[in-house]
């Protein structure tokens, strides 16, 4: 059998995935190492294959061209670790690379030649094995071109692995709109295409529904009452894109929570387990605290990218405070525990700051475009604030205040990842936990004390999933927020056409506002 790269890159929806082994030796580090990363990570072969469970009553698996009757036949096409969990053994051709996957997942290995003689795969076949199909390559970062050793390759696999699988689970998706799904695809695969609107009547035991819970139809809440599978709430990732969710910017980054929405204080989420129970390495502080300085330089918020020149203080020397307003409609403010509206955090942040505080009020840019609600009437806002701004970035505003009131607004965590004093009114995910002067009713559940880094490893690197915009493949957070930091992104003509659409609607939505006031 000729050498062929154990590793693959797995043909995620809309991936233009480039080169990711070539011919060559690489640092490989030592081979019990290297067999144990890939049994840690569960990578080789076709790892994105459907999962056949192995028949109890058959003990040998058999990858040969003429496998045994007695034994059960080993597609190469599927995945092969849920098969070897349950091998007593396995019966495999020479040279064949899965003979690797067995030996790291300690399943003893019969090796057939060409002549049909067999034996037993020893430590020597391990070296060799090794060498034909994962030391004897070199492997190539498809992110920025760059070398990686076999056990990065490993790695990054594995993290491709451990998504798909966390997809598995999923029967159907609901309530993607069709502009989001050329991003989102990648990032909800498992290996087949992503079930969008798929039919609850098959549902398996154990399936369950993603759902952009506000974007489901009508008939298909009432199924979901009806059948009450188990809910995956899919949301925009706290570092979306370069450009708004409601011009129809499609999102590079989205949450899969399996426990609960983030912003729902009632009920624990993924993201508060992470905080109240999670261990966090030296190794994953360190890339937090890179990850907060990358976005931090590179005025990074949410939605946008900022100019990186710092703004002179409108107010002078006065304590600057920035309001930063939310969607009055928005799950995260009606959802519990938060405001109900703009005017009244407003009036809060006045009567808590004082009257020598120089106030700032950036109204949300969904509301501004015209497309959801939550304006404050002129004379409210002339009352209250010193200052509505509508056109600076929100990180450039963070960097030049002295602190922020928030209700739940993600601003407030992009205010801490700056070094910003933060009073929270509502409850979102990072109230709670010793960061912020908190005002709202906090879950007494909450008690673990955190880091920063700590909180930016939860919020930013293992809580979301990201996308690269131009391998289109599943990546981690430093690659996106990179790519955003270098430049504009290009949409597609498509997209362009839509977003021209919907700034236009949301113009009219503007005037038409006007005109009833």
């Amino acid at each position: 059998m000729e050498p062929v790269p154990l590793l693959a890159i797995p043909p995620f929806p809309g991936a233009r995935a480039p080169r990711f082994a070539s011919p060559g030796r690489t640092v490989t580090g030592d081979p019990t190492a290297l067999l144990t990363a890939l049994a840690k990570h569960r990578v080789g072969g076709c790892y994105w294959g459907p999962l056949l469970p192995h028949p109890a009553s058959v003990s040998v698996l058999d990858g040969t061209a003429k496998p045994l009757p007695e034994a059960f036949a080993w597609p190469a096409t599927c995945d092969p670790w849920t098969l070897l969990d349950s091998a007593a053994c396995a019966r495999l051709s020479e040279g064949d690379p899965r003979a690797l996957l067995a030996l790291a997942a300690e399943v003893p290995v019969t090796l057939v030649s060409d002549n049909g003689r067999e034996r037993e795969a020893g430590e020597a076949d391990a070296e060799r094995l090794l060498e034909a199909h994962l030391a004897g390559w070199q492997w190539h970062n498809p992110f920025d071109g760059g070398a990686l050793s076999a056990l990065e390759a490993i790695a990054l696999c594995g993290m491709w692995r451990a998504l798909i699988d966390a997809n598995r689970r999923i029967h159907s998706v609901m309530g993607i709109a069709h502009w989001k799904k050329p991003t989102v695809s990648a990032l909800l695969w498992a290996g087949s295409p992503v079930p969008y609107n798929r039919s609850l009547t098959d549902l398996p035991e154990g399936g369950a529904v993603a759902l952009w819970r506000t974007r489901i139809s009508a008939a298909q809440a009432r199924k979901l009452e009806m059948v009450s599978p188990p809910v995956f709430e899919i949301e925009d990732g706290f570092i979306r894109s370069a450009g708004l969710g409601a011009d129809c910017v499609p999102p590079l980054s989205i949450i899969v929570d399996e426990e609960g929405p983030h912003f729902v204080p009632g009920a624990p989420s993924g993201i508060e387990r992470l905080l109240q129970d999670g261990k966090f390495s030296t190794e994953l502080l360190a890339r937090a605290g890179a990850l907060r300085a990358a976005v931090v330089a590179g005025g990074l918020s949410k939605y946008e990218k900022g100019s990186g020149e710092p703004l002179v203080r409108f107010g002078g020397d006065r304590r600057h405070v920035l309001v930063p307003g939310q969607v009055e409609d928005d799950r995260a403010v009606t959802s519990g525990g938060a405001l109900s509206s703009n005017l009244e955090l407003l009036r809060r942040a006045r009567a808590e700051a004082g009257p020598d505080a120089y106030l700032i009020y950036k109204p949300h840019p969904d509301v501004l475009a015209g497309h959801r609600r939550g304006l404050i009437p002129e004379r409210e806002m002339a009352a209250l604030a010193d200052r509505v701004e509508t056109n600076t970035p929100m990180a450039a505003l963070i960097d030049m205040v002295d602190e922020l009131h928030v209700n739940s607004s993600l601003a407030g965590f992009e205010a801490l990842m700056r070094g910003k004093r933060v009073t929270v009114h509502g409850v979102p995910f990072y109230a709670g936990w010793g960061l912020t002067i908190d005002r709202g009713p906090v879950p007494a559940r909450r008690t673990t004390r955190r880091t920063l880094d700590e909180m930016v490893a939860a919020a930013l690197l293992l809580y979301p999933r990201y996308l690269d915009p131009l391998s289109g493949l599943p990546c981690p957070a430093e690659v996106l927020v990179q790519r955003l930091n270098i430049g504009p992104l290009k949409l597609r003509k498509s997209e362009r056409t839509i977003v021209s659409f919907r700034r236009v609607i949301g113009k009219i939505n503007n005037l038409l506002k006007a005109g009833r006031r």
